[in-house]
């Protein structure tokens, strides 16, 4: 890869963990000013991948660039310049939020101040309080202003609402949102779909260490079928119904139907067609392209049927 425009380039990235392969070939990029996420299950290679990128282990083979150096053996030129969000911060527990916010501070170049960092991220009001005594959400708030703290180009974010309640969750989209709008260049890993969904600009599945698929969300979503539900009337029956162009048999539930089709707009128009023709009132009747949760799914279902 040499787009001069990324931030972060991964090219056949590869980590082995004593004859355990848990990435195997990943190469992405991501553009200044954008946001891309990692999904995947557990054991997906999302961590390990973000660990590489992050400059916290060397690569059993590929390369990886951030802001055009190497992280692991450059990381004197690229760590003041990222923020990094781990799944466990691992804080001292007897100082308070402050103090450990100042001591983070400490080993910056430019901080932000303290009380900026715990307002951005909805912890000002326990700035005295023992780290120790916060809450599961209350530490991922702490570790999403140290993050910040440094005021980065590049953040990484590995699972950073977790433990969030869901307004704690949208406030942290919302100071998310704030940073690309700076410029920020953010990559993310994530379990929680809406989240994705909500403040990617591209993303990547993985599944065993591998991207299954890439993209846009429109992208990825689209290489599966759309759904279209309706309920019959009484008088009549599942047979009845026509088959519509580039689907597949309807899955039935009673009186209800569900049809996956990859041509909707087309098989929409023969049943709407069909319907008006024969005066049968279709109930319930929904149309939706295909959701990243079904492509999730299905990806993780392909795989594990390997």
């Amino acid at each position: 890869m040499t787009n001069s425009g990324s931030v972060v380039e991964a090219c056949e990235l590869r980590r082995r963990y004593e004859g355990y392969e848990a990435v195997r070939g990943v190469s992405f990029r991501v553009e200044r000013g954008e946001l891309f996420a990692l999904l995947g299950t557990n054991g997906a290679g999302k961590t390990s991948t973000l660990e590489l990128v992050e400059g916290l282990g060397r690569p059993s083979g590929g390369t990886v660039r951030v802001l055009g150096h190497d992280p692991y053996t450059q990381r004197a030129r690229v760590r003041p310049r990222v923020g990094v969000m781990l799944q466990e911060g691992g804080f001292p527990p007897d100082l308070t939020v402050a103090e450990t916010a100042a001591l983070w501070g400490g080993t910056l170049t430019k901080p932000r101040p303290v009380a900026e960092a715990l307002t951005l991220a909805g912890l000002d009001h326990r700035a005295g309080v023992r780290v120790k005594q916060l809450s599961g959400g209350e530490r991922r708030r702490l570790d999403l202003a140290l993050a910040i703290l440094g005021r980065p180009d590049v953040l990484f974010l590995d699972e950073p609402t977790t433990g969030l309640d869901p307004e704690s969750r949208r406030d942290a989209w919302r100071l998310v949102r704030d940073l690309l709008r700076e410029g920020v260049t953010v990559l993310l890993t994530t379990h929680y779909l809406e989240e994705a969904q909500e403040l990617a600009d591209r993303l990547a599945i993985l599944h065993r260490g591998q991207i299954m698929a890439a993209g846009t969300l429109h992208e990825v979503i689209a290489a599966y079928p759309a759904r279209i539900r309706f309920t019959l009337p009484g008088n009549v029956f599942p047979g009845d119904v026509p088959a519509l162009p580039d689907s597949r048999p309807p899955e039935r539930d009673g009186p209800r139907l569900t049809v996956h089709t990859r041509a909707p707009q087309r098989a929409l128009t023969v049943l709407l067609c069909w319907a008006a023709e024969r005066g049968v009132a279709l109930g319930d009747l929904d149309a939706r392209p295909a959701s990243l949760e079904e492509a999730f799914l299905a990806i993780a279902a392909a795989g594990g049927a390997r």
